[in-house]
């Protein structure tokens, strides 16, 4: 495979010499684009020179220069590089941007995001209403100049706390514990949870009528926040003609705890246990990405052996997450408790590994800038080779063995369609969904990072985008994962297992890294801004969990309730990341 250009050779600038300039600022990259061509430079960007994945859509809030600004990262399903480019407006109300969702629908849920936390109103976007906040919340959290009911500082560590010690609940100070504001004219007593008539009304243009013209009763179901099956608190309102989906609009928010904000007040090492609590089953892929963007800043390499350990602990955890997907996802089906229960146990053993090298089950907070934060025990190692050399393969081939050709698993799964290889790219969908729609895409191969590209392992695909192949790419990506570890655990060197000296605070550079790895369920990015303060200007986590979901009205439109479970069970979301 070739590499395609990157931004650097990218002329942009000539292509449209009046609407776009280079980046100048020092410590950043790609193209700003005046608001008023947005439209036609992103074509050309898609259409022109092949950037067909637009994987980001992140704002940034520059008090200072009062100016708003919307970063796009859009990439090659080919593979290489990316391409950043922006918009800058000014920050005066109301602050638009012209949406992108006729190009890439997959910005819907990004966009909307921008709008709810910070304000930006996307002009042509076809439903902008909050995503995570509710709707008596005041204000929009992300900007600079919001506060809180009881802001106490910009950024931690808060000197209450360090090093006076003078800590007390600032609640207490109010008679009745009430830390909420509300916007001006609202009033709580007069709200009417979730605004259901704009939520409703946005399912109005899925309306449908028969061939002979006749409008048949439609009615609207709620899944969850409380159905077992849409794994944590996700709210699904599903409209039906008989038994048949024609609208859908996922209600997410119910875990929203503003991770982004808490990420501006952190320092940038107190950041590194928060994104153990994203996807709480995949946390070493949390510490993965995060770490390499703040590496991408700061400049350092990474300690040799600690490039290996690190490999390691993330196909260990590639590998749990596919047999738990899978024990899980029978589970959806039906049939209860001993396919969970079987990829459980798998799980618990590759979870005494990280247990034994970072001294937590699941919030691991073992990646550190540089490095690892503890070496790997010699009878830790043993533990690993005789799990990636005698025990995993034989039990991905019992599994197989056991669930493959189960009449009733086939019979729900072959078949029925998922989504198909130009629509995932559309949407913006990344990990085994696409790879299942025949789309070869997997950034460690794609644009490597860490030290993937000295493995010899293939990128798992497979071509009918129904959901029986969504289920069996995991297997598939199980024994490539095998295969990585095979390798990297013959390689491993001696040494340090970091560049860097311990330290309680981190010097990072003024300027923005973006990095993104292949986390289980698909690309997991952040966003990261440096002033060149112990704490990041501005901090962005893109999910997969998040992003993915933005299609799933498109796949589930025209399908069978019924299906409606196992659709979503293969995007394998976890409301942690996807709330943030």
């Amino acid at each position: 495979m070739t590499a395609p250009a990157s931004t650097t050779t990218v002329d942009l600038i000539a292509r449209f010499p009046n609407s776009v300039s280079a980046d100048a600022r020092p410590g950043y990259a790609g193209f700003i684009v005046n608001k008023e061509s947005l439209l036609e430079v992103a074509t050309a960007i898609r259409d022109e020179f092949g950037y067909d994945l637009l994987t980001a859509v992140t704002g940034a809030d520059y008090i200072a220069e009062n100016k708003m600004e919307v970063v796009y990262h859009a990439y090659k399903t080919t593979g290489g590089p990316g391409l950043v480019f922006r918009v800058q407006v000014e920050r005066a109300d109301p602050v638009e941007v012209p949406s992108l969702v006729g190009l890439w629908p997959g910005v819907d849920f990004q966009e909307r995001e921008a709008w709810d936390l910070y304000g930006i109103k996307f002009t042509g976007h076809p439903d902008l209403r909050r995503i995570l906040m509710w709707e008596g919340f005041e204000g929009h959290p992300l900007r600079k100049d919001w506060k809180e009911a009881f802001f106490e500082e910009e950024a931690k560590p808060f000197k209450s706390r360090w090093p006076d010690g003078q800590h007390s609940y600032v609640e207490f100070k109010n008679p009745f514990r009430d830390n909420l504001n509300f916007p001006k004219d609202f009033d709580p007593e007069k709200y009417q949870p979730e605004n259901e008539k704009d939520l409703y009304s946005s399912l109005e243009r899925f309306s449908t009528q028969t061939e002979d013209g006749l409008k048949t009763d439609q009615i609207v179901v709620n899944m969850g926040p409380h159905h077992p099956s849409t794994h944590g608190v996700l709210r699904v309102a599903v409209k039906l003609e008989g038994e048949t989906i024609v609208g859908l609009k996922p209600v997410m928010g119910y875990l929203h705890r503003n991770h982004d904000k808490i990420g501006e007040r952190n320092t940038f090492l107190q950041n590194i246990p928060y994104t153990d609590r994203l996807d709480y089953f995949n946390s070493m892929s949390n510490n993965f990405g995060y770490v390499t963007t703040i590496e991408k800043l700061m400049n350092i390499p990474v300690a040799e052996r600690a490039e290996y350990i690190r490999v390691i602990m993330a196909e260990l955890s590639r590998i749990q997450n596919h047999f738990i997907f899978i024990g899980m996802l029978i589970n959806d089906l039906g049939s209860m408790y001993t396919p969970s229960l079987y990829a459980f146990e798998e799980r618990e053993l590759i979870l005494d590994i990280f247990e034994a090298v970072s001294g937590a089950r699941m919030m691991c907070n073992y990646f550190r800038f540089g490095g690892v934060a503890r070496d790997v025990p010699d009878d830790v190692m043993q533990k690993i080779k005789d799990l990636v050399y005698d025990r995993i393969a034989a039990k991905t081939d019992e599994m197989e063995r056991f669930l493959n050709e189960n009449e009733v698993l086939v019979g729900r799964l072959k078949g029925v369609r998922m989504i198909n290889a130009e629509d995932a790219i559309r949407y913006s969908v990344t990990g085994p969904v696409l790879r299942a729609a025949g789309v070869p895409y997997d950034i460690r191969r794609a644009d490597p990072y860490s030290i993937y590209d000295r493995f010899d392992f293939d990128v798992a695909v497979r071509y009918n985008g129904d959901m029986y192949d969504n289920y069996l790419i995991r297997f598939d990506e199980i024994r490539q994962s095998l295969r990585i570890l095979e390798q990297a655990l013959k390689q491993i060197p001696e040494g340090p297992i970091n560049s860097q000296k311990p330290q309680y605070q981190v010097r990072v550079p003024a300027g923005e890294a973006y990095g993104r790895v292949e986390s289980p369920k698909g690309e997991l990015a952040y966003y990261v801004v440096s002033n060149g303060k112990p704490n990041p200007y501005r901090y962005h986590v893109r999910p997969p969990s998040f992003v993915n979901l933005t299609a799933i009205e498109h796949i589930c439109k025209g399908s069978k309730i019924q299906d409606f479970v196992a659709l979503l069970a293969m995007l394998d979301i976890v409301m942690g990341e996807l709330d943030r």
